[in-house]
């Protein structure tokens, strides 16, 4: 499946976009959650040493790097991965950088922790799906047709 939200205009679309993601996740009993996102990122400057001021929100922190945020997520593993985002003297995007930025032993965030951690029951995911109905979320079958799914 994929979902696509229809804007993460403010703090409320990016929560509500969480967490149907995870309403999701549980309904359809998802063994994997993959999620691509531009985004705000700040790392320590070694692994040794914590994060500064941890307490600000990258979007708001002076040494925050623009990024294109790739996770994924299974319930005994979370891999991501960033592309950091090269932008020329008008701001437009001229491509990807690299970084040796080590694999992160966490990753927080309203778009993290989206797949629940033990299997859920048939009642929670029939739930989940009855919830996801009434908030017009639903599942749209394009056949055999792998070019749609």
């Amino acid at each position: 499946m994929m979902y696509v939200p229809q804007n993460l205009s403010d703090g409320e679309a990016k929560d509500q976009f969480a967490n149907t993601a995870r309403l999701i996740a549980v309904g359809y009993n998802a063994s994997a959650v993959a999620m691509i996102l531009e985004s705000w990122a700040r790392f320590a400057k070694s692994s040794r040493e914590p994060l500064e001021n941890a307490d600000v929100p990258p979007s708001q922190s002076p040494d925050r790097e623009e990024v294109v945020a790739v996770m994924a997520e299974a319930r005994d593993r979370c891999i991501q991965r960033f592309l950091f985002i090269q932008r020329n003297s008008a701001g437009q995007f001229t491509g990807f950088g690299t970084s040796l930025v080590p694999e992160l032993d966490e990753v927080k965030g309203r778009f993290a922790q989206l797949i629940p951690p033990n299997v859920p029951s048939a009642n929670d995911s029939a739930m989940a799906r009855s919830l996801l109905e009434v908030m017009g979320v639903v599942l749209d079958d394009h056949g055999q047709n792998p070019i749609w799914n």
